[in-house]
């Protein structure tokens, strides 16, 4: 049988992409090489599915053609999917800075797509091993292990390398060159940092701590939480950093974004409690086996207020205000939210995610190299991308 599309992936894009291609009356075929479909978005956001942000633009991405995401999430935007939701009566909720939340479960978010995506004339086949992917007299031809399909359009949803272990491969990076397409360079991120031998003995003993911080990497800077794990640091702060980060670079933290004159809120304190020592003041504003930890590494564990010398108030500000380390990498592939970098798209058509090198030819959701912050920004894009694709197949 020839379908009029064949989708490759049946994760967030590729079943949005399903759901709209069998919306306007095309016959679709999803093929998936796991078992079942969607396997990240049930995992995504504990289990709650972070299935969009309230407020989404194309600043919160990083491409190297930052407007090439501007035309698909201006076409089917955070709102038309939070319709969607709605109309299919699931409660969600907000959480910080605008990020939307199933109340129950990621599940129904899943069956919302499958919902849509399949019937009569679109079918999904799982456990799918594809051999080749080629394309004959107008025709793609997609063999698999067992059987041969034939499609006029073919969207490959595959995704990025991100979570190996649910099935995460290269085979869309293959196919994209096998057609003439170029690859970004690749980089796990929105997975933290891992600190290098020096950072890791200068900071034991602190795993489970966590602290809100300003947090800064390349020209972006973000002020929330991170969390000290037993090899670097984890956190919305450091995940979101993560994303701006390139290996030999600097990760600045700002470990008191409360106080933004340090020096001045120190002399506060001495004319204030002259006779405290240093690690019960700076315990009123930071966990106190951190403020401990501080003041012993500065030499100051048993130093009153009052007693503090100007070297040592600069030695605090230093390590308080204007600390830096460059990590040895991110956390990896296996905890990271997204794959960074992707398919070039210079050759790609923002309006409709069609290749511009190969006619009938789709790439969506992570594939590309458009990579959202941490909070439903990559889900929308998948929404996004697969919906302007899912659209524009013959």
């Amino acid at each position: 049988m020839i379908y009029d599309v064949i989708i490759i992936g049946a994760g967030a894009a590729g079943l949005m992409s399903a759901s709209v291609a069998k919306e306007r009356g095309r016959s679709v075929l999803i093929l998936e090489s796991n078992s079942k479909p969607g396997s990240k978005i049930l995992i995504s956001g504990g289990g709650r599915c972070n299935f969009t942000n309230k407020e989404i633009s194309e600043t919160d991405f990083v491409s190297n053609n930052p407007h090439f995401c501007k035309s698909a999430l201006h076409q089917f935007t955070q709102n038309d999917f939070v319709q969607w939701v709605s109309d299919a009566k699931i409660a969600y909720y907000e959480k910080t800075l605008g990020q939307l939340f199933c109340k129950t479960s990621s599940k129904q978010i899943l069956d919302l797509l499958l919902e849509k995506a399949l019937g009569e004339n679109s079918k999904l086949k799982t456990g799918v091993k594809i051999k080749s992917v080629q394309k004959e007299g107008g025709f793609f031809l997609i063999t698999t292990e067992r059987e041969k399909y034939s499609s006029k359009s073919l969207i490959i949803a595959t995704g990025g390398l991100s979570f190996p272990k649910l099935g995460a491969s290269d085979f869309g990076y293959r196919v994209a060159k096998q057609f003439g397409h170029s690859i970004t360079p690749l980089d796990p991120a929105l997975d933290g940092f891992v600190f290098s031998k020096k950072d890791r003995q200068l900071f034991g003993g602190l795993a489970g701590i966590s602290l809100n911080v300003s947090l800064k990497a390349g020209k972006r800077s973000f002020m929330e939480n991170i969390l000290f794990t037993h090899t670097g640091i984890s956190g919305p702060a450091a995940l979101k950093s993560s994303l701006f980060w390139y290996k030999g670079e600097e990760v600045g933290i700002d470990f008191l974004p409360q106080i933004p004159h340090f020096l001045k809120w120190i002399e506060k304190k001495r004319k204030e409690e002259p006779k405290k020592i240093v690690a019960n003041v700076l315990s009123q504003e930071l966990a106190t086996r951190f403020a401990e930890h501080v003041v012993k590494d500065c030499k100051v564990d048993d130093v009153q207020m009052a007693n503090l010398s100007k070297k040592q108030v600069g030695q605090l500000e230093q390590r308080l205000k204007k600390f830096s380390f460059i990590p040895q990498s991110t956390v990896g592939y296996e905890k990271a939210e997204v794959t960074r970098g992707g398919i070039d798209t210079k050759n790609i058509s923002s309006k409709t995610m069609e290749s511009k090198l190969v006619p009938g030819l789709y790439f969506v959701g992570e594939l590309l190299d458009v990579t959202g912050l941490l909070g439903g920004y990559n889900f929308q894009w998948a929404w996004s991308s697969g919906w302007v694709a899912g659209w524009s197949v013959k």
